[in-house]
């Protein structure tokens, strides 16, 4: 099977609709699982440490609050790094201490669904590192029991519910973890949650604590999880010197995690949609494909089976038609009628072979090659300059190819060269004419020019359908046609067929599609060189 540049250039559309149409859900698909890897997740912000004796106790004003012990708290509330530490719950730990040990506190805490959260502050510290999480979110992390580590995660909080989440590691001897949060409410109210015995731990010695999958945002705790142990307030045991030592490490404010677009469902939904789309698209175009290339290939059969059928049975039986009348003419007198009848009849036989011939070049599947046009359009112009006293000049292009021409292209282009040299023979009073074929721009290009009179396009006359109906054929398959003509200076006819053309081509190169999968075609070389046939030169 021979398939050139051109005649996939020409007839592989479909194939390149599905294939793009893959290409397309294949990149939308990496797409979207690249920008889902790079989720944009903030990083824990790092402790900037303030000295205690150096923060600013200036309040915010305007809060109204029924007591003095709640007013001083919102005013601790309301400065960072405030040294009123009475917001801290005590140490708390597993029921058992050991060296190298990890512990993990949970607890959830509900904001109101009235409320707004103006404020929110939580200091923690743990003997020796800690993780902290806010809703399956790390906030941040730290290995200095001796600081107190100060968060602000108002902008974190909404109304609903919120869990609480704190890992630590121990690296020897004494452990523990103190907490303190306060959250400042529009109505005033203040809530505080400490660590203490109501928070649930899973450390060593509890069965499983290892294997629960993600435990910083589970909805309830583990039946064997117990209930936190307190080991010291928050300044006694051997931590009641950290109050005086002073040190909170003030944390840079966190800020929610936004969601990029490709992450959120609705633009997941869209792809998956638009990506099934396309894959039902690119898998009907594929089999309408398949189909039609099987519905052309029984076609190409069948026009090979008809255009055999004609030649070998109603070519033959015309043939012996002639010969029989030949034969009958010689056994006749001469002068006779009824000789001068079979003559007659004899002729318009042969004429009628002339012209199955022609039907027969048309359906042949294998001349569906711009090669074979050149070559049968050659073979008719001989035939017809001789029977004429105009000289024929045939210039074909040395290297015109085997693009595929499909029937529809082939005929009509024929048609319209049939109409141009009849109009030279009955028209232009010409000693000679040129009928040019090659191939520029991706378009099949055919020339017949004259040396006779010409005429003026403007006045020709509106009657006669010969230049109407040859551009009207070539713009119905999407060529054009040419005229150029002035009296005394002969006339030049262009015939213009894009051989790629969009507007056509899902209607007339379906053909096209299908004989890719057809046999070898069969190769027959168009005249190049120069030479003459009688009144025929050939260039």
């Amino acid at each position: 099977m021979r398939l050139n540049q051109q005649y996939l250039m020409e007839n592989n559309f479909a194939f390149r609709t599905a294939a793009n149409s893959c290409s397309v859900l294949f990149w939308l698909v990496c797409l979207l699982f690249f920008f889902t890897l790079t989720r944009g997740e903030s990083a824990p912000a790092s402790g900037i440490m303030v000295l205690a004796d150096s923060v600013d106790s200036n309040s915010i004003a305007g809060l109204n609050s029924p007591s003095n012990e709640v007013t001083e708290l919102r005013n601790s509330l309301f400065n960072r790094g405030s040294t009123d530490l009475s917001d801290m719950g005590d140490w708390i730990w597993g029921e058992k201490t050991m060296d190298r040990q990890t512990s993990r506190f949970w607890k959830t805490f509900d904001i109101p669904d009235s409320t707004k959260v103006l404020r929110a502050r939580l200091r923690l510290t743990g003997d020796n590192e800690y993780i902290l999480y806010l809703d399956g979110r790390e906030l941040g992390r730290d290995a200095e029991w001796r600081h107190i580590y100060e968060y602000d995660i108002t902008a974190l909080l909404s109304p609903g519910h919120h869990i609480l989440a704190v890992e630590v590691y121990n690296s020897s001897r004494e452990a523990g973890m103190t907490l303190g949060m306060l959250v400042c409410l529009s109505d005033g109210r203040i809530l505080s949650i400490k660590s203490d015995k109501s928070w649930v731990v899973g450390t060593d010695f509890v069965p499983g604590w290892e294997n629960v999958e993600d435990w910083q945002k589970m909805s309830s705790p583990p039946p064997s999880w117990p209930y936190a142990t307190v080991i010291a307030p928050f300044n006694g045991g051997p931590w009641n010197k950290l109050e005086k030592m002073n040190y909170i490490d003030v944390v840079p404010p966190l800020s929610p995690i936004l969601i990029p677009f490709w992450q959120k469902a609705w633009f997941q939904i869209t792809v998956l949609s638009v990506s099934v789309m396309l894959f039902v698209v690119s898998l009907w175009a594929v089999t309408q494909v398949a189909l039609r290339a099987k519905e052309q290939a029984l076609l190409q059969g069948e026009r090979a089976r008809i255009a055999r059928d004609i030649h070998d049975d109603i070519g033959m039986r015309m043939t012996q038609m002639v010969l029989q009348g030949e034969l009958m003419q010689n056994e006749l007198p001469p002068g006779s009628e009824m000789r001068s009848q079979l003559d007659q009849m004899c002729k318009d036989t042969r004429m009628t072979l002339s012209a199955m011939d022609e039907i027969l070049w048309a359906i042949n599947p294998r001349r569906d090659t711009m090669r074979e046009f050149a070559s049968y359009a050659c073979g008719y112009a001989q035939s017809f300059a001789k029977t004429t006293s105009i000289q024929c000049i045939l210039d074909v292009q040395p290297e015109i190819s085997d693009t595929n021409l499909t029937l529809p292209l082939r005929r009509n282009m024929l048609l319209a060269v049939k109409e141009a040299l009849n109009n030279v023979a009955k028209h232009s009073q010409a000693t000679q004419m040129v009928l040019r074929i090659g191939f520029q721009k991706q378009a099949l290009n055919v020339v017949i020019e004259d040396n006779g009179r010409g005429f003026d396009p403007a006045h020709a006359n509106k009657d006669r359908n010969g230049l109407m109906n040859m551009k009207q054929r070539m713009r119905a398959l999407g060529g054009d046609c040419h005229l150029a003509s002035q009296p005394g200076k002969g006339c030049r006819v262009e015939l213009i067929m894009p051989l790629v053309n969009r507007r056509h081509l899902l209607q007339l190169n379906w053909d096209g599609l299908a004989s890719i999968f057809r046999n070898k075609m069969q190769n027959r070389p168009a005249p190049t060189g120069r030479y003459e046939v009688g009144n025929t030169r050939l260039l």
